[in-house]
């Protein structure tokens, strides 16, 4: 048993507006599966594929009050491709963001509602994973983020230090997940959370425990999917198998 990446699940004020601003980023295709929902993949994607991991907008009224400790990289091919979509961006609504960044040859950024986000310059690293170079969360202890990621998901464990540890796909297509250490502690509810999906046929109570026998933690709510915790506390869903 194993489950997959397949989507980001982010918080938003207004989920159609935001969901405009992140398809005209992406180039991707914007569909509703009711009231305060907003999802956003590529056009002509067949769901779910490693190719590409999805972002769900959902609405919610509760304000962002720090850093968010899930954020996306995006991918760039020349010096002159990150320099245009930085000027893009800020067209649609984005802004410059400082988060003790320093000196960094990338360019963090805000959404319009303030979700931070970063403009890689080019790296060979992201040139076949799609606008989306990685899916990053901020963790106190790499190794240990990789371990269990590693094990709860079927993503292959790339790299790991004591500063950052890297996951993708087994498939060897889309998006890096990617864990760097942060002096932050976790403090409030993630508004960006991370979604993963069991294979078709599996049992989604004998996986939910499978997660808790590798340290995550179950949140009690009423859905008809599972919300646990990683060994760190960051939140994520468990979604029925398909």
């Amino acid at each position: 048993m194993a489950t997959r990446l397949v989507q980001i699940n982010m918080k938003a004020r207004d989920d159609s507006a935001l969901g405009a601003f992140w398809a005209q980023v992406l180039g991707w295709g914007i569909s509703s599966e009711g009231p305060g929902v907003t999802n956003l993949e590529p056009e002509g994607f067949v769901y779910p594929d490693p190719v590409a991991v999805c972002i769900d907008l959902i609405v919610s009224s509760e304000p962002k009050t720090v850093k968010n400790r899930v954020h996306v990289d995006l991918a760039t091919t020349s010096a002159a491709h990150k320099a245009e979509l930085v000027t893009r961006l800020k067209d649609l609504g984005a802004t410059p963001a400082d988060i003790g960044q320093g000196d960094v040859p990338w360019t963090v950024m805000a959404d319009p509602e303030g979700n931070e986000f970063c403009v890689l310059e080019p790296r060979p690293r992201y040139r076949d994973t799609g606008p989306i170079a990685a899916v990053v969360v901020d963790c106190v202890d790499p190794r240990a983020m990789a371990r269990f990621w590693g094990e709860a998901t079927d993503w292959t464990v790339h790299e790991v230090t004591d500063r950052a540890a890297t996951l993708r796909s087994a498939k060897g297509v889309g998006p890096y997940l990617e864990f760097i250490r942060t002096p932050d502690a976790k403090t409030v509810w993630n508004r960006v959370h991370l979604d993963v999906r069991p294979y078709p046929g599996d049992d989604l109570e004998a996986e939910a425990a499978r997660l808790r026998t590798l340290g995550a933690t179950v949140i009690d709510l009423d859905v008809p999917w599972k919300v646990l915790a990683d060994p760190e506390g960051n939140e994520f869903c468990l979604l029925t198998p398909s």
